[in-house]
């Protein structure tokens, strides 16, 4: 992102026109030309016939693909970077290209801003958010960002003590896992809708944890928590920032409901200061909010203290934690 404060036309003409280079990036990943060139080198005119694609508009791509330092050009053709390999390429276990797809799948509404701002509503398409295509690149997105994540939260975040984790609203159960491979008395409850549960069985599967992590299927912004009142510890991760103010303090609540005496609540979202303008991802993330939710916003410190505070929850403290994308970390303990 443009972090600068030495604004003159060559500045704001670069950030107008950084989309060139998004748009760039999205059409390789779509197209999946990182994993087509693999570890090869290969010309322009063989990667144009064994894709079928137009020789001119293959070559222009590439081209710009070796500008932006994602692909090597020498004579002998065109190969990927090391970073291209390791990230955009689908053999990597650390591909990132699900999570650019689902960017790509966000852009028309960027486009609609103004219309968002003007009338304070989504302009987001539904019918696109509910395509097969749409909810694998975001599930996978999602999941593949918090594999990046969850090591480092894991080692952040103190369980020691606790037998019981609540998942609310996990997804795939990412974090769920990565807190019982840190915890080896941990378990935990995955709490989720039930179109996430044949993911998440298979991913906690995967990790041979079948035996510790279960999946319950429910809404979690209704207060059908499973349980109630024998879970240790509550984990909430990107589920406050889709929903207004009065519902998103609901879900504080409900989770709240479900901890023991002296259980831990612990809130990871993208949280602003409370002059709202920092950090610039949450301030941004925020406008993403505006163009496909109701409602959804990113919240303040000061206003998810409110909300825990409100929950029955004290000793309310930030963790020393930054994640790649400035996430934050909020914990409290229920009396």
């Amino acid at each position: 992102m443009t972090h600068t404060t030495d604004w003159h036309p060559g500045t704001l003409l670069e950030l107008s026109g950084y989309y060139w280079k998004t748009c760039t990036l999205h059409a390789a990943v779509k197209l999946d030309i990182f994993t087509l060139i693999g570890n090869d080198i290969l010309t322009a005119r063989e990667i144009a016939q064994k894709t079928g694609w137009d020789d001119r508009g293959t070559t222009m791509l590439l081209d710009a693909l070796a500008a932006m330092a994602l692909l090597t050009r020498t004579a002998s053709g065109y190969a990927n970077t090391p970073a291209a390999n390791r990230f955009l390429s689908k053999d990597s276990d650390q591909y990132i290209g699900y999570m650019i797809l689902h960017h790509h799948h966000l852009a028309d509404s960027w486009v609609r801003m103004d219309e968002a701002v003007t009338q304070g509503g989504p302009v987001r398409e539904q019918s696109s958010i509910s395509s097969d295509q749409w909810r694998e690149a975001f599930l996978m997105g999602m999941f593949n960002n918090a594999m990046a994540t969850a090591p480092d939260v894991a080692q952040s975040v103190d369980l020691s003590g606790c037998n019981r984790l609540l998942d609310m609203g996990g997804g795939p159960g990412t974090y769920a896992i990565h807190f019982c491979r840190a915890n080896p008395d941990l378990t935990a409850v995955v709490f989720d809708l039930a179109t996430t549960r044949p993911f998440a069985e298979k991913t906690i599967a995967r990790f041979g944890l079948s035996d510790r992590i279960q999946f319950a299927e429910g809404d979690y912004t209704t207060g059908d928590v499973p349980l109630a009142q024998v879970f240790d510890a509550a984990w909430l991760s990107h589920v406050l920032h889709g929903e207004g103010p009065e519902k998103a303090a609901e879900i504080v609540t409900h989770a709240a409901k479900a901890l023991v005496s002296g259980g831990q609540m612990l809130i990871h979202d993208f949280i602003l200061t409370d002059t709202r303008d920092r950090p610039e991802f949450a301030a941004l993330f925020s406008l993403n909010m505006l163009l496909g939710t109701e409602s959804g916003q990113s919240y303040s410190e000061s206003e998810i203290r409110e909300m825990m505070t409100a929950a029955g929850l004290t000793n309310i403290t930030l963790l020393d934690f930054t994640g790649p994308t400035q996430s934050r970390i909020l914990k409290g303990m229920k009396s």
